[in-house]
């Protein structure tokens, strides 16, 4: 087989089969009106060069994409991929430390339980990820292939052409002002976090001594029953942080609303943990004298201390993050 041959096989191999003859007459004509009547290999090479790569050219006359996902679709898949992927592995995180401390029985050391969940947790972020990633990319490869517009440019967020008017809906956000998602998978890490110690503090928040074989669990620091007792309340701080989250993600900047949402945030959630902490029975009996025989102090100056540096912690970090959240959102 000379070289124009073997470059229609290379072209007409990759299309449907009931349009290859056609094809194929078509390219012969083509490329032979594109040679001198006494052509060489030279100027045949010449020739095939201008025309060039069989995929490409393959991909000219077919009527299906020859990539998985083409620059139409591109921009809208990696804006969706950006976007639901934190969230999918912030809820399944949730749900797998929910899912070990719910059958946690004490059976099994503390320290042990922690090390499972972050395993466990790594595998499930990779398993979480691939998860979304295949799934998004088959949806939008299947509108890709299914899309009878077959325009090459790229959609909007809206699925729509783009127009000059949609500068109108892009505001200028200023580096220092942006929200990134980065910040806000770190909250919602945050609030997964603290909640799990709350709502499991007398198995994770005390005293712990090496035994040999490990950290041993000697005594909880706090009364469980007496932090269930405030659970409703800190559930509405829970659902708040998380809503203020989402929709720090979907702005994608600091803005006046954000940042009084922010102020109302942070009032009612140090309040409610200054409430907790002045509960004169949050402290176990045993904790209390475990850390009064250590630092030889009474129990009273202990539990000051304690309610005095939470209560300094809460409001100095509630202050800050307020007095910040108003600074980006002044930031032109």
């Amino acid at each position: 087989m000379n070289l124009i041959e073997i470059y229609i096989h290379e072209v007409t191999r990759r299309l449907p089969e009931k349009n290859r003859e056609d094809i194929a007459l078509e390219l012969q004509s083509t490329i032979e009106d594109m040679l001198p009547d006494d052509y060489s290999e030279k100027d045949v090479k010449v020739v095939l060069k201008k025309l060039g790569n069989p995929a490409t050219l393959a991909s000219g006359y077919g009527d299906r994409p020859m990539h998985l996902i083409g620059p139409r679709y591109f921009d809208v898949y990696v804006t969706l991929l950006k976007m639901i992927l934190p969230i999918a592995v912030v809820i399944s995180l949730i749900s797998t430390i929910a899912q070990y401390f719910i059958g946690y029985r004490g059976e099994e050391a503390v320290i042990n339980v922690i090390l499972d969940i972050v395993g466990f947790g790594i595998w499930k972020i990779i398993e979480v990820g691939i998860q979304v990633f295949f799934w998004l990319t088959i949806v939008f490869a299947i509108l890709e292939r299914t899309d009878k517009g077959k325009g090459e440019q790229p959609l909007t967020a809206s699925l729509q052409k783009w127009t000059p008017d949609d500068l109108k809906n892009i505001p200028y956000v200023p580096k220092k002002k942006a929200i990134s998602r980065c910040e806000v998978f770190g909250s919602l890490m945050w609030t997964a976090i603290w909640a799990t110690l709350y709502f499991y503090a007398n198995h994770l928040v005390g005293i712990y001594r090496d035994s040999g074989n490990g950290l041993e669990f000697v005594t909880s620091a706090l009364n469980q029953e007496v932090l269930m007792g405030y659970w409703p309340v800190v559930v509405i701080v829970i659902v708040f942080e998380i809503a203020l989250s989402l929709y720090k993600l979907i702005k994608g900047q600091w803005t006046k609303k954000i940042a009084i949402s922010n102020t109302i945030l942070e009032l009612i959630g140090t309040i409610v943990f200054i409430v907790i902490l002045i509960n004169s029975n949050l402290l176990n009996q045993g904790f209390i004298t475990y850390m009064t025989d250590l630092f030889t102090i009474t129990g009273n100056e202990f539990k000051t201390w304690i309610i005095s540096g939470g209560i300094f912690f809460f409001m100095i970090s509630a202050a800050i993050s307020v007095f910040d959240g108003f600074r980006k959102a002044r930031i032109r």
